[in-house]
C-alpha cells in the first residue's frame, strides 16, 4: 500500500492543478485541454532526481503545494524558490491547503522578494497589488527572510490570468477569459 501522506500530498496538487486551469479557462467542461500544447497549461512535472522542479508549473510561477498539519511557511518558501530556479521560472510559491475547505481557499504565500518582483511586473504600486489581489503581510520578529505574504488560491488564479493577459508575461499564451 503506498505511503497515506503521499496520497494525500498528490491528491492537494491534482487539486490545485485542476482547479487553476478551470479558472483561468484552459480545459472545457470535461477537464480536456483546449490546447494540450499551450504553454500556459497548468501541469504537474514529472521530478528530475536532485533537482527537484516544483509541484505544479503555472508559468511564469512553480507552485510547491504543501497538505500537512504543521506550518513551516519560510522554509517552503525557500524550497519553492530553490525549485523555480531549478525549472528555470522566475517565481517561486507555496500553496498550502487549509482543512475542511474548498480548494480556492487554500493559502498561497510568496517572499517579500517574489511578492515586489511580481508587483513591479505588472507596473502596479503596492497598496493597489495588496488590495487587488488580497495579500496580507506576515511579520516575523526582525529577522526579514521570515516575512512573507498571503492570498488565497482564488485571487492567486486572478493574479496569474492577470499577469499573462497583460503582457507581463510575455510569452505565455493564456485562454482566460475575463
Amino acid at each position: 500500500m503506498a505511503n497515506p501522506n503521499k496520497q494525500k500530498g498528490t491528491a492537494w496538487e491534482s487539486a490545485v492543478r485542476d482547479y487553476l486551469n478551470r479558472v483561468l479557462g484552459l480545459v472545457g467542461e470535461y477537464g480536456v485541454f483546449l490546447d494540450p500544447f499551450d504553454a500556459g497549461n497548468v501541469r504537474r512535472p514529472a521530478q528530475e532526481g536532485a533537482r527537484d522542479v516544483g509541484d505544479i508549473h503555472a508559468a511564469p510561477f512553480v507552485l510547491e503545494a504543501k497538505n500537512t498539519k504543521r506550518p513551516a511557511v519560510p522554509t517552503w518558501i525557500r524550497q519553492a524558490e530553490t525549485e523555480a530556479g531549478h525549472a528555470g521560472f522566475p517565481y517561486g510559491v507555496v500553496v498550502q491547503k487549509v482543512r475542511g475547505a474548498p480548494v480556492a481557499a487554500g493559502r498561497v504565500h510568496v517572499s517579500v522578494r517574489t511578492w515586489t518582483q511580481i508587483r513591479h511586473a505588472l507596473g502596479m504600486p503596492a497598496d493597489d497589488f495588496a488590495g487587488l489581489y488580497g495579500w496580507a503581510p506576515t511579520v516575523r520578529g526582525l529577522d526579514t527572510s521570515r516575512w512573507y505574504f498571503t492570498t488565497t488560491l482564488r485571487d492567486f488564479a486572478d493574479l496569474v490570468g492577470d499577469y499573462r493577459t497583460t503582457g507581463a508575461g510575455a510569452g505565455v499564451h493564456s485562454h482566460a477569459v475575463r
